[in-house]
């Protein structure tokens, strides 16, 4: 057995010492969990405001090109898109 400071440099290797090569926090992990919690929350919806919602977000289509494709008023696809945020906002209460 042989006790090492986790800060003392490793002879030989040319690396930093232990301290320096233990686990971080990976900065993208917030994005994967936040992805994985927005997926989650979206399958709650109706395909409809799912669908409006991608549109939106991920084609970044903006209101008015979202109710020529519908065929509905720009008017509604903001309805409809302010009713998702609301449905989003109250599951996500409710998952928490």
């Amino acid at each position: 057995y042989h006790a090492t400071s986790l800060e003392a440099a490793q002879e030989g290797d040319g690396l930093p010492g232990l301290l320096d090569r233990l686990g971080y926090e990976d900065p993208a992990l917030d994005g994967v969990e936040h992805r994985d919690l927005v997926r989650h929350l979206l399958v709650q919806l109706p395909e409809r405001e799912q669908r409006i919602l991608l549109l939106r977000y991920y084609n970044n289509l903006t209101q008015s090109q979202i109710s020529a494709e519908l065929g509905v008023s720009q008017m509604h696809v903001s309805r409809l898109l302010a009713r998702s945020f609301a449905r989003l906002r109250s599951a996500n209460r409710i998952d928490a």
